[in-house]
């Protein structure tokens, strides 16, 4: 599932190839992933221009001209292609946005979503996102994990406590911050705090630059997205060698999620 740094990523490229580009024409073929029927959608964007894009935790924003707002959440296997009918993906698409010769796809919404919505309403839905992790200091990060009583990893991957991180990024951060995911928030000391809300800082913003782990290219010639990748040192890489010791990774499952460290380099 896309996390903040994919969809931060998405945000930046896109931005600077849809904004104020009006929009000629909307396919439909999974009525589903709308909160609205297909022939009102059509008539909300055909002729409307997106002249702002804005990232909250894993969902994107797109605001009409209009006033009206696009609220997209990709999910699990949701992702995005921008460019002409010949360059796109052999994927099946659930929604095209045209913007003349050049289309954005939205491909996997199988449990994705992209709805339109006020500005009022998507305040309202998103209220309960906690901050964002980029966007708070050492004192905040403190109080908020006081709050918090089961493993790092369930809680890294609440959104009500920070929003934006999710699997990955969370197996990633206790990695670099040498802390195992497994352990309790309340077994944290002050020094194992700093630890990982450093290590928090430092990976996202690096992921933010490498594009991300989501390997589809979001156009023809794009050389950032999904470059993260094959940085990750831990998320993926079960039974690999760690990239610090050499001992073999390990997959464990964690409330039903995957979890992956180094019982070597982390405690």
């Amino acid at each position: 599932m896309p996390e903040l740094p994919e969809m931060e990523t998405y945000r930046q490229q896109l931005s600077r190839r849809i904004l104020n580009e009006t929009v000629t024409k909307v396919e439909v073929t999974r009525p589903k992933s709308l909160n609205i029927s297909a022939d009102t959608f059509a008539q909300k964007l055909v002729g409307n221009r997106i002249v702002r894009m804005e990232r909250k935790a894993k969902h994107l924003l797109f605001h009409l001209a209009t006033g009206d707002v696009l609220l997209l959440h990709l999910m699990l296997g949701g992702w995005m292609f921008y460019g002409s009918e010949k360059e796109k993906p052999d994927r099946t698409v659930q929604i095209e946005l045209h913007f003349g010769e050049k289309r954005l796809y939205f491909i996997g919404l199988r449990l994705g979503y992209l709805h339109v919505h006020t500005p009022d309403e998507v305040i309202d839905l998103l209220h309960k996102l906690g901050p964002e992790p980029l966007g708070i200091n050492l004192a905040q990060f403190r109080h908020a994990l006081r709050m918090k009583k089961g493993t790092i990893k369930v809680t890294f991957v609440d959104q009500s406590f920070l929003s934006g991180i999710g699997n990955c990024y969370s197996d990633e951060i206790c990695f670099e911050a040498g802390i195992l995911p497994t352990r309790k928030v309340a077994s944290l000391n002050e020094e194992d705090t700093m630890r990982l809300f450093q290590a928090m800082q430092a990976l996202l913003r690096e992921a933010i630059q490498a594009g991300g782990y989501m390997e589809e290219p979001l156009f023809v010639g794009d050389r950032l997205t999904g470059q993260y990748n094959d940085r990750c040192r831990v998320y993926d890489r079960n039974g690999e060698a760690c990239l610090r010791c050499g001992n073999p990774i390990i997959q464990i499952e964690l409330s039903s999620r995957k979890c992956f460290y180094c019982a070597h380099c982390q405690s």
